[in-house]
């Protein structure tokens, strides 16, 4: 799906402007990073393509629909088309890491074929088809991030957003992780991080977009996570 955002504001009681006059286009199928200092907005911008918060100003079109006009009652419907990955996994710990994958899809009322089929295919495609009877405190940091990961891709997403995904990662470990993201793009599925890992921005060049206290400071294509002569 591709995304439409045309002059977006988003302003915090009492006066916390997060995002000013923003205007972005992410096609169908891209791949995007979101890089800038904590506080530029990337996590904001984030929330408004999940439409857990709405802009103060402008307007953001996600597939023709304008996410400031769509409906409570429409709104699951839209967010089955999202895949969202969190810092801190936000994993059910009293749930196997299958269980915690299938119940994505059992929420949905997928039917239970077809939820042990999907999931156990996104669980190998993560490389933890062997933990699959694990639950999240016997894993490790990446294992719970592939978890995550997983359960994010379970239902086939569109749009797949990812905040901050090797955050508390390894080197090699975020290697292996932004493999993954890359091989969910190359299916075909937009995919959106927010990072401040320099090292995986520079080593696996896509777009990037630069935030900076809630502009856009800079939109490059092949991008690295700082300009030239800022190194």
């Amino acid at each position: 799906m591709d995304i439409r955002m045309a002059g977006i504001t988003k302003t915090f009681k009492p006066d916390i402007v997060a995002l000013e006059d923003v205007y972005l286009n992410i096609d169908r199928g891209e791949f995007v990073y979101l890089v800038g200092a904590t506080g530029s907005g990337k996590t904001t911008l984030l929330r408004l393509i999940t439409r857990e918060i709405v802009p103060s100003r402008g307007q953001i079109v996600v597939a023709k629909r304008n996410l400031r006009k769509l409906r409570s009652s429409h709104l699951p419907y839209y967010r089955r088309d999202l895949g969202v990955v969190f810092q801190d996994f936000k994993l059910l710990p009293h749930l196997t890491v299958y269980e915690n994958v299938a119940f994505v899809l059992e929420a949905m009322g997928i039917p239970s074929r077809i939820v042990r089929e999907r999931s156990e295919q996104v669980i190998d495609e993560v490389g933890l088809w062997r933990m699959r009877k694990n639950y999240p405190l016997q894993l490790s940091g990446g294992e719970q991030q592939r978890v995550a990961i997983a359960r994010a891709m379970v239902n086939s997403p569109a749009i797949f957003l990812a905040d901050e995904p090797t955050g508390n990662l390894d080197f090699h470990t975020s290697e292996s992780i932004m493999k993954l993201l890359l091989s969910i793009n190359a299916a075909g599925t937009t995919v959106i991080v927010a990072t401040h890992d320099q090292y995986l921005v520079d080593a696996y060049r896509q777009r990037v977009v630069e935030l900076h206290e809630g502009r856009i400071r800079r939109d490059e294509e092949r991008g690295r996570y700082f300009v030239d002569g800022e190194l």
